[in-house]
């Protein structure tokens, strides 16, 4: 072939090869962990069986026209890893194919996934209705900056369907909650905002983070758009940071956008990390809720818990709603929080903080969804920085712990816990 004939583009499909097809066809109705092991790869002529990692910041062309034909939309195809990245790419697909949707937008962080949401949807003189149990961080995000630029924020209690109804306005468009909640695990009901959201033309977006789709599929249920710390269960072992929104390819294209715009964007490396992430996700699932079912029953039956928040007890508030809408039997999460009782020589903060000092395996760190058993006191790490007004309205007491249940012998967690409660 000439060289003229090799940038004569004239016959090239707009559509690049790499951007045609998954690797596999999810039009033969795969299962979820098959999804999880296969879907999103494109093999590149090297017939590399695991999936690559583009460590490339830009992309080459065949010629001007090929270059002004991938920025003017005529072609589909990389031109800038803040744009497009094909291991990032792998990681979206796959997500959006676990999720149910339509596409998914890869971010650098969690937090950055509730950024690019909140720029997305949201403008000045809009109303943004949340669920008063949110993690620290996003309450901050909502109170201090997307108020700051006009945006209307109030909050409701999860539970309470007809406060979701009383407290819609004419302005709102975006109801956002996580369920279950971070820390107290708390549920949503789903549906019932599904229908609430779809009779005021409101977007419902449903954090996902603690269940992941090998429990809930929020969009199954309503939602319109699933928000993801990647950096939690997806990846699963506390490695990288990450996040990532999934819906419908309309409302994924207005994040992508803010993606590209602002540079909120994943690296290659990390995507590749969540992918093989998502190869386990399922089996880390099981696994993560069925020592989580042994470790709350271990706190609601100790004399010195008050309190364990966690909708795998069957006298949770909503268990039948959570056994509802988690689609895997048994699968509560792996996330609880539970109250220490204050003992005659201390008071509630300094019961917890005794408790937390006293493992030996159990790691004390404020991140979660890893392998390995972590704990921390919300109302001094995750949430300190919001009013002492705001805690209570979030239900994170002074004697709240927040326990992300991992993979180590449950024995030894339930072991370690002990240390701790039986000597208060």
């Amino acid at each position: 072939m000439s060289q003229s004939q090799a940038h004569d583009d004239k016959n090239v499909d707009k559509l690049d090869p790499n951007w045609r097809s998954d690797a596999l066809n999810l039009d033969l109705d795969y299962g979820m962990q098959t999804i999880a092991v296969r879907a999103g790869q494109h093999r590149t002529d090297e017939g590399e069986h695991s999936e690559a990692i583009f460590t490339t910041s830009s992309y080459v062309y065949t010629s001007a026209a090929d270059a002004a034909a991938h920025f003017n939309g005529d072609k589909t195809g990389n031109v800038y890893s803040r744009h497009t990245n094909p291991s990032v790419r792998t990681f979206e697909r796959r997500l959006a194919a676990l999720e149910n949707g339509e596409r998914a937008v890869a971010t650098a962080s969690g937090m950055g996934a509730i950024l690019t949401m909140c720029l997305a949807y949201l403008k000045a003189g809009d109303h943004l209705l949340a669920a008063n149990q949110l993690f620290g961080s996003s309450i901050g995000l909502f109170n201090n900056y997307m108020a700051k630029f006009g945006v209307e924020v109030s909050y409701v209690d999860c539970f309470d369907n007809e406060a979701w109804a009383n407290a819609v306005q004419p302005n709102t468009k975006v109801i956002y909650c996580e369920s279950p909640s971070n820390p107290l695990a708390q549920i949503c009901d789903i549906g019932f905002l599904s229908q609430l959201c779809k009779a005021n033309d409101i977007l419902l977006v449903v954090d996902n983070c603690f269940a992941t789709p090998a429990l809930q599929r929020p969009l199954d249920l309503g939602a319109d758009v699933v928000i993801h710390s990647a950096t939690k269960y997806l990846d699963g072992q506390g490695r990288v940071l990450g996040g990532a929104l999934v819906g419908s390819d309309k409302l994924m294209q207005e994040a992508f956008t803010v993606v590209r715009s602002g540079g909120i964007s994943m690296s290659p490396f990390n995507a590749w990390v969540f992918t093989k992430g998502l190869e386990t996700l399922k089996l880390r699932m099981q696994a993560h809720c069925q020592n989580a079912n042994q470790v709350a029953e271990f706190l609601v039956n100790h004399p010195n818990v008050s309190a364990v928040h966690f909708s795998g007890l069957s006298d949770h508030p909503a268990h039948e709603l959570a056994t509802r809408q988690h689609h895997m039997t048994g699968g509560y999460g792996a996330i609880m929080g539970f109250e220490v009782k204050p003992s005659a020589s201390s008071d509630s903060k300094a019961a917890a903080w005794h408790v937390i000092d006293s493992t030996q395996m159990v790691s004390i760190t404020n991140n979660l969804g890893d392998a390995k058993t972590t704990i921390t006191h919300p109302a001094t790490t995750t949430h300190f920085r919001l009013s002492a007004k705001e805690r209570a309205e979030a239900g994170v007491k002074d004697g709240l712990i927040r326990l992300s249940v991992g993979l180590e012998d449950v024995e030894d967690i339930i072991k370690d816990l002990a240390r701790g409660l039986d000597s208060l």
